[in-house]
């Protein structure tokens, strides 16, 4: 990291949105700086050891490794500068452009930068999340935190499990548990349908004879130490859980995979307008915040299916931050 810390355009977060991102802003001929919390660069696709990433893209069917590591490459290649291992703590506008405070290794670094690209992901909605009635013992996960468990550490979570909520993670750690020798007792989905694609239903449920229940949740964890059992109930057209279908399921653990909320805490720092149903931030057709010089793009835009949609909006983005501080400057 050069000591000259002035940059047109600062990336924060560097997954697939961050990384297209900052690719785009450099092609377009601005100065970048990439904030990346962890040690290396690809986000939550470090941990996506399954094929599927890629296919609109690139037409091939990658892991999530393989297909960080093409940005990757081509981000170091176009030698952009990065801060790993780095957190942003504060953020100030000024008035034509923003100071960025933030901790690494080293200490604390002061950045000035023309324009801010927010692409910091989403997190998974947790038990409290979704009035899971019980005490709080161990065996209970976010799908994500499950994955991460898995394919990273090498640990099984859960030797059997059920699974609440049928996004897309939770329906490829379905998959992945079973292979790993755990059971999972089934699927449980709150809607009257899958939330997640149909080639993960059938991909990861249906070629593992794994049920899939729909309009049904979980209503209680029982145990103390340790997950004992869970209350399943159908629920109703208006989704309240129908106390006379209760019953009990015995498990040793409950995967949640109830949703995503784009992380913008960050943003709502700086002034961006958060809706606070959505977690998204109120943005133009350019990406950019209604916070002049603020964009966001990737699942801190908005929670999207596909990793190769999540960075055609980092490109967008970088493309956008460019045009928007090209137009400033020309002003004066």
């Amino acid at each position: 990291m050069n000591k000259d810390m002035n940059f047109d355009v600062t990336v924060i977060g560097g997954g697939p949105a961050g990384l297209a991102a900052a690719l785009e802003a450099h092609k377009e001929g601005g100065r970048v700086l990439l904030i990346e919390r962890e040690d290396r660069l690809g986000g939550i696709l470090k941990q996506c050891i399954h094929d599927g990433f890629g296919l609109v893209r690139y037409e091939e069917k990658l892991t999530g490794p393989e297909y960080a590591q093409r940005f990757i490459d081509e981000f170091e290649a176009a030698d952009i500068e990065s801060m790993l291992t780095t957190f942003v703590t504060d953020i100030k506008k000024n008035d034509v452009d923003f100071t960025i405070r933030a901790v690494c290794s080293s200490g604390v670094k002061t950045i000035n930068t023309g324009v801010i690209i927010f692409a910091t992901g989403c997190r998974e909605r947790t038990a409290r999340q979704v009035f899971i009635h019980g005490t709080r013992p161990a065996g209970i996960f976010t799908a994500g935190t499950a994955q991460h468990l898995i394919n990273i550490q090498g640990q099984l979570p859960t030797r059997r499990c059920v699974i609440l909520g049928s996004g897309d993670i939770g329906l490829i750690m379905a998959r992945r548990l079973t292979l790993e020798g755990a059971e999972v007792e089934g699927v449980y989905e709150i809607q009257p349908e899958p939330s997640g694609l149909a080639r993960n239903v059938q991909q990861c449920l249906i070629d593992y004879d794994i049920p899939l229940h729909l309009s049904h949740t979980v209503t209680r964890v029982f145990g103390r130490d340790r997950v004992e059992a869970v209350e399943i109930c159908r629920v109703d057209e208006n989704r309240n859980p129908m106390p006379e279908t209760a019953r009990k399921v015995e498990c040793d653990g409950l995967i949640l995979s109830v949703g995503l909320i784009p992380e913008n805490e960050l943003a709502e720092s700086v002034g961006v307008t958060v809706n606070k149903a959505t977690g998204c931030p109120t943005c133009g057709e350019n990406q950019m915040t209604d916070v002049p010089g603020v964009f966001a793009c990737g699942n801190a835009l908005r929670v999207f299916d596909l990793v190769d949609y999540v960075s055609a909006s980092g490109e967008a983005a970088g493309r956008s931050a460019m045009e928007y501080l090209k137009e400033v400057r020309a002003n004066g």
